[in-house]
């Protein structure tokens, strides 16, 4: 962006109007995230409890909603990791803004109903469907290269991430800036 944005209301409405961009254009550096969520020693992880991230697709932004959607395999990790605590923080970066989001969400898992089902419709016939075809859960090991066969079912699912706070980041040769908006408001901070 050429002029920087002083008005908190504009800055989330153009937060807002990036990431809706970046769900559509593939080249947006905001359409991968990082999506970190909560793990526990009972998954079978040694080192006990903590954080577990990895990078997502945004497929969709519903602004109105202030949701964003990702879809994954639902025998993945993170998708029962959501199921025990249903929370996650994104993170995304933008080189060309030079902005930085981290976004609180709470997550839903959803594997059935008209939204999914209408999703999977556009979606199953794409190269992109072997991701959710495949009869090994994502993670489970092989013993040599692997090529999934088509499964008769799939193991399609949609995350929507209802955001409960949205925190900005910009980096500026003039002064970096910082703002939160949440439930009680949009307020500068110290970067």
């Amino acid at each position: 962006m050429n002029t920087r944005i002083e008005s908190l209301g504009h800055l989330e409405t153009a937060c807002w109007r990036e990431l809706q961009r970046a769900a559509v254009d593939k080249h947006h550096a905001w359409r991968t995230m990082v999506m970190a969520t909560r793990f526990t020693a009972a998954e079978g992880e040694a080192e006990g409890d903590g954080a577990d991230a990895r990078v997502i697709v945004l497929r969709d932004t519903q602004i109105d909603a202030r949701t964003l959607l990702f879809y994954t395999d639902e025998r993945s990790g993170k998708v029962a990791q959501l199921r025990a605590a249903p929370v996650a923080t994104l993170v995304a970066w933008s080189p060309r803004l030079s902005w930085q989001l981290r976004l609180r969400a709470e997550v839903t898992v959803e594997t059935d109903g008209l939204d999914v089902s209408s999703r999977w419709a556009r979606l199953k016939f794409s190269p992109a469907a072997q991701d959710y075809l495949s009869p090994l859960a994502p993670g489970t090991p092989v013993t040599e290269r692997w090529e999934p066969d088509r499964a008769e079912r799939s193991h399609f699912a949609v995350l929507r991430a209802r955001v409960r706070s949205l925190d900005w980041l910009e980096l500026h040769a003039e002064g970096h800036r910082r703002a939160r908006f949440d439930a009680a408001g949009a307020h500068w901070l110290a970067p």
